[in-house]
C-alpha cells in the first residue's frame, strides 16, 4: 500500500480515515512481531483535552479550526481516490448541545484549500494549525507505549490521535477498525437495561 503508515518513517499524531465520509470509532493495533531491530514506540494525544487547551489559550484558532472545511484524500494507490463525501472541519461539534464529539486531524491526508475555501480563510488556517500543532507536541499532552507481541492497543480514533517513532529492523502489525456507532451500540447495551434504552428514545 502506498501510505505512510508501511514505512519505517515516523508518523506526526493523527485520526486515522479523514478521507472517509465517517472514520472509524475503535481502533486496534497488535504488534505481531519487531525482529533484528528496535523502536516503533506508539504515541497517543488526547485530541480533546489538545482542543481544550487550545480553546483556552487561543480561541480565535479554536474558532476557525471549527469552521473551516478541509478537504482530504486517499489517492497512493493506482485506480484509487477515496473522498468524503464533504469536506469536513478539523474540530466538530455536536448540532444540538454544541459539544465537542470528534477530532479529524491528519496532515498527511489533506487535499489543497483552493477549491472549498478563499485565500484569506487558507491564511487563517494555517495560523490556527499552527497553534494546533504546538500544542499537540508538547511533551505534557504526550503519551508513549512500545508494542509488544500478546498485548493489543485500543483506543477511540474520534477523540485520541496517534503516531510512531521512527523503527528499523523486520516489524509487522495487524491492526482492525469499528465503526463509531457499533461499539456505541454494545457499550450501551451492554451498560444499559434494554427497556431503560428503549424507553430514552
Amino acid at each position: 500500500m502506498k501510505d505512510t503508515a508501511y514505512t519505517n518513517l515516523p508518523l506526526n499524531v493523527h485520526t486515522d480515515n479523514t478521507y472517509f465520509s465517517e472514520p472509524a470509532g475503535l481502533q486496534m493495533f497488535h504488534l505481531l512481531e519487531h525482529t533484528n531491530g528496535s523502536g516503533g514506540q506508539t504515541i497517543l494525544v488526547d485530541g480533546f483535552r489538545a482542543a481544550k487547551t487550545l480553546r483556552d489559550e487561543d480561541p480565535t484558532a479554536y474558532r476557525i479550526l471549527s469552521n473551516t472545511r478541509i478537504p482530504a484524500h486517499s489517492s497512493g494507490n493506482e485506480g484509487i481516490s477515496i473522498q468524503p463525501y464533504t469536506p469536513f472541519p478539523v474540530l466538530n461539534h455536536h448540532p444540538v448541545n454544541g459539544e465537542l464529539f470528534q477530532v479529524r486531524w491528519n496532515n498527511d491526508d489533506r487535499a489543497t484549500m483552493d477549491r472549498w475555501n478563499d485565500a484569506e480563510e487558507v491564511e487563517q488556517f494555517y495560523d490556527a494549525i499552527k497553534s494546533w500543532n504546538d500544542v499537540l507536541k508538547r511533551r505534557e499532552s504526550e503519551y508513549w507505549e512500545q508494542l509488544v507481541p500478546g498485548k493489543a492497543l485500543i483506543f477511540d480514533n474520534w477523540r485520541v490521535l496517534h503516531g510512531r517513532a521512527v523503527f528499523d529492523g523486520k516489524r509487522r502489525l495487524c491492526g482492525a477498525y469499528i465503526s463509531r456507532d457499533d461499539f456505541a451500540s454494545r457499550f450501551l447495551m451492554t451498560n444499559t437495561k434494554k427497556n431503560d434504552v428503549l424507553r430514552a428514545l
